[in-house]
């Protein structure tokens, strides 16, 4: 498995667990109230704040763990890594559209910032999906 695969697999599962306790703490404070009304910033920001530094502090122990020659990236990886994130990228742009027009409609700023937390992370998680199904099975460049 190259580096750069395993940086993907690294960010990849730290979008998933983190949206998932972000979304498990949300929820769990909207019991019997709903759910706009919840105090979601400081969940928001401690997800956001653990997912940034843990992928730090994982890629960082993966690289002392890996060969010097082995974290070299070669054309292949390059292309592959430009094709996840402008196959991830497409999420962020879907999710800022929603939030202006969320904002245009004066929709609550929970609704807002959730959108745009949803679109940050699903274009995590699918430009992950798009580097490692790239790496398994093959990557043809166009």
């Amino acid at each position: 498995m190259t580096h750069e695969e395993k940086r993907a697999w690294i960010i990849g599962i730290l979008a998933v667990g983190t949206y998932a306790a972000y979304l498990a703490v949300v929820l769990g404070r909207a019991a019997g109230t709903p759910v706009a009304d919840v105090a979601y910033a400081s969940p928001l920001l401690w997800a956001v704040g653990v997912s940034i530094g843990a992928s730090i502090v994982l890629s960082v122990l993966v690289s002392i763990g890996t060969p010097k020659g082995a974290r070299t990236s070669d054309q292949r990886d390059r292309e592959i890594h430009r094709f996840g994130e402008y196959i991830g990228q497409s999420f962020v742009v879907i999710g800022g559209v929603a939030a202006l027009v969320l904002a245009m409609a004066e929709a609550d700023p929970f609704w807002i910032a959730n959108v745009i937390y949803a679109g940050f992370t699903l274009s995590a998680i699918l430009g992950c999906t798009a580097k490692i199904a790239a790496y398994r099975w093959g990557f043809q460049p166009w």
